[in-house]
């Protein structure tokens, strides 16, 4: 049924391209009169005490800068060449913890086998904890992006074809993406049909809990080798032990995820006043799907730490400034996932002033987790140049069938996940903006006219106690 509603779609917009061709040539506007350029910034900042990096507790403490520029150049009276470059940079106390040995301890800029670095290890004593952001290299990362979009439009401007593709890369990921849609404008301009696809081929460079990449180095013998030389393991009681034995980990076999998507829309005015717009995406996912720096506490094994034994009692509490416990595994994950998300937008022009805009989603995958998202917007214009717009966005989600709190897995399972993503939470969104809009772009930087400024602020908060703000601006400018 899917093949044949797409092959008509197809054949309706293939047919009016077609139509449109053997009419007599007559005048066109430009696409796009001139290059036009965008600089975009945001800021975020979160805080947060289920960190899945730590298992499900600890610090979530993150911040991210993130800037982009955005060139839309028309090659000619119907074609449009877009390039989007974008870096993000962000610092974070969660990530921080894949190694959580400070500087002076067992993860320390020393050699592996060097016993004089490990002797130093013990006489000064290894700490970490998972409230507090460490030293090490993992705390920082920067994203750089670049996508590229060419899009044809006919001489009605009523048939559109695009393609992209996009590279992305950090520390331990790498992706690749490529797509392409149509467009399809009918009943006056009134009614648009769209189809998208896109494929992302990603690759991870996998980093591992420190514990856990020791144990994959050297085997059973690890405690005595590497950055365990020299350093004391403690059990629950703060003795010290040589029982520590991560067994259940194994290295992942496949270091590859590749994403597949379907993206149909439809869209309608209705009225004068009133435009409702429909769409659902099919989305398929394959490879590592699971993060391998996640760690996994099994409620049916014993514990293990590095750090001061006066802290293992409150290893939960904030309060532990010097104790960090091993992992007995990293989150495991099936190889594939299925998504449909199906959503719905609906504005009302009001008046003059005023304009109503709404959102709903509803998700659903086959690891079981369903959510709801819905929103509102109410642009005010206060003048021809400026619009300031409040906000409201309501999340809810019902959890992963993989996902459980720290330290509630057992180690018979065949999957598992401590990330509180894929938890059951409610979540509100709250946020204004301001937009400043000059159709003659007087203000001017060289040859470029400034056309828009658009600022939004948004306070969000999760039911867990997540929270976050984040703040972007944006400016257009047109070239004269």
């Amino acid at each position: 049924m899917k093949i044949k509603i797409l092959s008509l779609f197809i054949l309706i917009t293939v047919t009016a391209f077609s139509q449109e061709n053997s009419k007599e040539p007559v005048f066109k506007k430009r696409v796009l009169e001139s290059t036009e350029v965008d600089f975009l910034a945001s800021y975020y900042e979160q805080d947060g005490s289920r960190s899945a990096v730590s298992g499900g507790i600890g610090s979530e403490k993150l911040t991210d800068v993130a800037s982009n520029i955005v060139v839309a150049m028309p090659l000619n009276e119907d074609d449009v060449l877009t390039i989007d470059l974008g870096i993000s940079a962000y610092s974070s106390a969660s990530s921080s913890n894949i190694n959580p040995f400070n500087s002076t301890g067992a993860s320390g800029s020393r050699g592996a086998n060097d016993p004089t670095a490990g002797s130093k290890a013990a006489a000064t004593g290894p700490s970490g904890t998972p409230w507090q952001a460490s030293s090490g290299a993992s705390r920082s990362d920067e994203l750089v992006s670049v996508v590229a979009n060419y899009s044809h439009s006919s001489d009605s401007r009523n048939f559109i074809w695009n393609t992209d593709v996009s590279f992305s890369n950090e520390y331990d990921y790498t992706s690749v993406g490529f797509g392409g849609g149509i467009t399809g404008l009918f009943n006056e301009k009134n009614t648009e049909l769209s189809l998208k696809v896109n494929a992302y081929i990603d690759q991870w460079r996998p980093i591992y809990p420190t514990e856990l990449h020791e144990y994959s180095l050297y085997g059973s013998n690890f405690l005595n080798q590497g950055y365990f030389f020299g350093v004391s393991v403690l059990d629950q009681n703060g003795v010290s032990s040589t029982d520590y034995l991560p067994s259940e980990f194994k290295q992942v076999t496949t270091v590859n995820r590749n994403s597949f998507s379907a993206s149909v829309g439809f869209s309608q005015v209705l009225t004068k006043k009133l435009q409702v717009s429909v769409f659902f995406d099919v989305l398929q996912q394959q490879g590592l799907l699971s993060s391998p720096y996640h760690r996994i506490y099994f409620a049916d094994k014993a514990n293990f730490y590095i750090g001061q034994a006066q802290y293992i009692s409150n290893y939960e509490s904030p309060s532990n400034t010097g104790v960090y416990k091993l992992a007995d595994d990293i989150e495991r994950l099936p190889d594939s996932r299925f998504k449909l998300p199906v959503g719905a937008r609906l504005n009302y022009y009001i008046n003059d002033r005023f304009i109503l805009r709404t959102y709903y989603r509803f998700y659903s995958d086959n690891w079981d987790l369903q959510s709801h998202t819905a929103s509102i917007e109410l642009p005010v214009k206060l003048s021809d140049k400026f619009t300031v717009f409040p906000m409201y966005r309501y999340y809810t989600q019902a959890a992963s069938k993989y996902y459980a709190p720290y330290e509630t897995h057992l180690s018979t399972e065949k999957f598992y996940t401590s990330d509180a993503d894929l938890a059951t939470f409610d979540a509100n969104q709250y946020g204004f903006g301001v937009n400043y809009t000059d159709i003659f772009s007087a203000g001017k930087i060289w040859k470029f006219g400034l056309k828009n400024i658009d600022f939004r602020f948004n306070h969000y908060k999760r039911s867990d106690n997540l929270t976050a703000n984040i703040a972007t601006i944006a400016f257009k400018f047109v070239m004269q």
